[in-house]
């Protein structure tokens, strides 16, 4: 047998490796595309006819920013120097602002305010009346059953919360967030 030169044998081992490498390419690329439409129709429609999934709303980052500064606004209006804090329907803080001169735990109130009004779709000052029957409902982690906090509602589903915290009573931290509310439905 003749033995070829080393030339030869890297420039068959080069168009062998091409050869290999473009198969395998071409088979990986027709097999990736091919399959994965028929999965994504079929999985679509045994949604719709299963309803195993469902369309939900959530509140964007610029109406999120907008309800916010409404309520901010609304506080400094009347002096009050408090924490906005406006959480999405899974209870993640979507936008918080601390006014000129809140108190430092006015923050983290604004938001479990906020966590809690979501949670239970309820003004907070209605949930803090429960804990009579329920006295357990404050062990909730993140959860502050203080007036404050208010639920934005689409189609009849909690969809975000905003909690306010820093003004002297509940009950003006609730005056504030719900006029938060009300600017997202103008």
């Amino acid at each position: 047998m003749k033995k070829l030169s080393l030339r030869t044998r890297v420039l068959t081992g080069t168009i062998a490796a091409t050869a290999l490498a473009a198969g395998t390419f071409g088979a990986v690329s027709a097999n990736a595309a091919t399959p994965a439409a028929a999965p994504a129709a079929a999985v679509a429609k045994a949604d719709a006819e299963n309803k195993n999934t469902m369309e939900s709303t959530h509140l964007t980052i610029e109406a999120a920013t907008k309800a916010a500064q409404a309520t901010l606004d609304a506080a400094e209006k009347e002096n009050q120097r408090v924490s906005v804090a406006v959480v999405d329907r899974n209870g993640n803080t979507l936008v918080t602002l601390r006014g000129d001169g809140a108190g430092p735990q006015s923050y983290e109130a604004a938001q479990k305010k906020a966590y809690t009004a979501v949670s239970w779709n309820a003004p907070t000052s209605e949930l803090a009346k429960r804990l009579a029957n329920a006295p357990t409902l404050k062990d909730i982690p993140g959860t502050l059953f203080l007036g404050g906090g208010a639920p934005l509602t689409a189609k009849g589903a909690p969809i975000a919360g905003i909690g306010v915290a820093g003004a002297p009573s509940g009950d003006l931290d609730e005056k504030f967030a719900q006029a938060g509310v009300a600017t997202l439905g103008k």
